[in-house]
């Protein structure tokens, strides 16, 4: 890069747009969507040309991960810029939830409404089903979208419902879509499945259009790649490569629409776009599972496969397009990057993001962060990664390797679990985590161990039975 491109850059991230506004921010999450999903990460056979014509446009992030391998703890994570253990969350909840995001904690979306922005979410939001819990109350001025995953509703796998009452899946309420605080609608067939992404994308750019005259904050969560599958008339059967590929080329399509949309208004150059997933891919459904692109495992594990995902950040000219940074990333990043670009407040609260303006910037020897920890379940520390290396700890995974089953047309297989042993491998050389070189490299071993207990007292720890001294209460639900 030359001097007189940096000084360019530095200049405009630091600064508004000709009109005076700043940036517009549009964070797109997709659900379960894996590593090698996206035609520019290595997907395929169907095609995905608005994700990958945003990826040429900005930067594309090799090393990103997501706050865990699981939907509620990895969107607390991106949206409090904190691990989800230090706010008190864990797994995926549902209706019968006794926790959710504590409304103390502050989001992305009430530092943006604070700094002036418009504020909208649309999409699945998973981290509180009810008042006072759910967007509106969370920084939002709009919601339009699910309370939690679409397959948390009582039909069966074929589409009907559950015919064993006694079955904890038959319990589930109507699945409802939410508009800010009222249910609006009943999901509660397949052909209601299918209309979710159109109609989701047209909220979304509604809510372009209606707030272009000023600085918006956009939250678009999609509910797919996550089963059920949906996908709309237009788009089914269409990719040549079955269920999973119509609906990767159908939210593709709803990339593009938001991409449109701000081109129509002209706010394409100054506003900051955001893709990437919640988790990996959920493997057990076979053939209506993405791929991980080799990386080991998938969504619910604390290897590679499940924390792992796409991340694509565009700001046409503002940041140089095409580049891809391998730097190591985390969700916790966003918020800190994004009160750096948008001149906000920080949380008053401890956080555990840092900020990677520098890394859109161009300043290539920029590395932020050197370290992630990993955790699943309530609250287990798996593994720790320090720079190329990661130190994984002794304990009990899912897995989709034997004894598991894999699943297909929308049925899932069986899980299988396995006793992890204490392994170190070297992700520049082995990112499929299958040559263990502790022995190699005792050093690195207990260097990572002491980065390891840092954690445990700031954080906690299940398998060592360690209490975090850092960590917050998450909300409480009442009946």
């Amino acid at each position: 890069m030359t001097a007189i491109f940096f000084l360019f850059t530095l200049f405009a991230i630091g600064s508004f747009g000709q009109d005076g506004k700043r940036p517009n921010v549009i964070v797109i999450l997709m659900d379960d969507m894996g590593y090698g999903d996206p035609a520019c990460y290595g997907g395929g056979p169907y095609r995905t040309p608005n994700i990958d014509r945003l990826a040429a446009a900005g930067i594309r992030f090799t090393n990103y991960y997501a706050a865990q391998a699981v939907c509620t703890a990895s969107r607390s994570g991106l949206l409090t810029g904190c691990y989800p253990t230090r706010i008190g969350i864990s797994g995926a909840i549902d209706h019968n939830a006794k926790f959710a995001l504590n409304p103390d904690e502050q989001t992305i979306a009430e530092l943006m409404r604070d700094g002036g922005y418009a504020t909208g979410m649309v999409g699945k939001w998973h981290l509180g089903h009810k008042v006072p819990f759910l967007p509106l109350q969370h920084g939002f001025d709009e919601f339009y979208g699910l309370p939690y995953s679409n397959d948390m509703w009582a039909y069966d796998y074929n589409g009907e419902r559950w015919k064993d009452t006694s079955f904890w899946r038959a319990k589930y309420p109507p699945l409802p879509l939410i508009d800010g605080n009222t249910t609006t609608k009943i999901i509660s067939t397949f052909d209601d499945q299918d209309q979710l992404t159109g109609s989701l994308t047209k909220r979304a750019v509604d809510f372009i259009n209606r707030n272009r005259k000023r600085s918006f904050f956009l939250y678009f969560a999609h509910p797919m790649v996550h089963v059920p599958l949906g996908v709309s008339g237009r788009f089914k059967g269409k990719s040549g490569a079955g269920l999973f590929g119509d609906v990767m080329e159908e939210v593709d399509w709803s990339v593009g629409e938001v991409m449109r949309t701000l081109k129509e208004n002209k706010l394409d150059q100054n506003t900051i776009v955001i893709f990437t997933s919640d988790n990996g891919p959920w493997l057990t459904f076979g053939n209506h599972a993405g791929n991980t692109g080799g990386l080991r495992e998938g969504k619910g594990t604390a290897w590679e496969g499940g924390l792992k995902v796409p991340f694509i950040v565009s700001w046409p000219g503002r940041i140089r397009g095409g580049l891809v940074r391998s730097n190591l990333v985390t969700a916790m990043d966003l918020l800190p990057t994004l009160v750096n670009i948008c001149h906000l407040s920080m949380p008053v609260k401890k956080i555990d993001g840092v900020d990677f303006t520098e890394l859109l910037t161009g300043k290539g020897k920029s590395n932020p962060r050197d370290e992630f920890a990993y955790y699943y379940d309530r609250n287990s520390l798996k593994a720790i990664r320090k720079g190329k290396w990661k130190l994984v700890f002794p304990a009990n995974s899912q897995t989709y390797g034997p004894p598991a089953t894999l699943g297909k047309d929308r049925y899932p297989g069986r899980y299988g679990s396995i006793e992890v042993k204490q392994a170190l491998y070297d992700l520049s050389t082995d990112p499929g985590e299958d040559r263990d070189v502790q022995d190699l490299y005792p050093e690195v071993v207990r260097e990572l161990i002491q980065v390891a207990n840092r954690y445990r007292s700031e954080l906690g720890d299940g398998l060592t039975n360690t209490v975090g001294q850092g960590v917050r209460q998450a909300g409480v639900v009442k009946e």
